[in-house]
């Protein structure tokens, strides 16, 4: 058995998320580049063998949470900085609607379009962070770490967030 078959692992865990979005597949990369380097300076500073390479594996869990925690944070104060800039425009959000569609069906889809940014925009700000985060493929723990809270408040955060919008859905 390989020295990284542990590794591998790893980079099949990070792959294995539905949304494979651009970020796990770089820090997938960075973990294949740069692994042995991390591993052999975990064993210049003294750890065995089995104990530095776990260490990798976690270095790398650590560096994606981290930079998921950024870029949210970064996002946040991004967000503040353009919300009076533009404001929802649902004409945008009704593109995928066929080109044949009557426009009776246009202003059904538009209004409920409107409807659901409603609701999401009267989620908490927890509840929003947290649906946001999942949607990209993280899962509680991760959701958790990064806005360091637990995973069971992620849990609760996103079943009332998700009451609230299936109410929305339903009207």
């Amino acid at each position: 058995m390989s020295s990284y078959a542990s590794g591998e692992q790893f980079v099949g865990l990070i792959r294995q998320e539905k949304s494979g979005t651009a970020l796990q597949e770089q820090v997938s990369q960075l973990f294949e580049e740069a692994r042995d380097d991390v591993y052999r300076y975990l064993l210049t500073i003294g750890l065995y063998p089995p104990q530095a390479q776990e260490a990798v594996q976690e270095v790398f869990l650590r560096l994606y949470t981290t930079l998921i925690r950024v870029a949210h944070n970064l996002g946040l104060k991004i967000r503040t900085r353009q919300h009076s800039e533009q404001p929802f425009d649902p004409e945008a959000n009704v593109q995928y609607a066929s080109q044949t569609a009557s426009p009776e069906a246009e202003l059904l889809e538009r209004e409920r379009m409107l409807r659901f940014h409603g609701a999401v925009q009267r989620l908490s700000e927890q509840q929003r962070r947290c649906l946001f985060l999942r949607m990209e493929g993280l899962r509680y723990p991760e959701i958790g770490s990064a806005l360091g809270i637990s995973a069971s408040a992620v849990g609760e955060f996103l079943r009332r967030a998700m009451v609230r919008l299936k109410k929305v859905r339903d009207e």
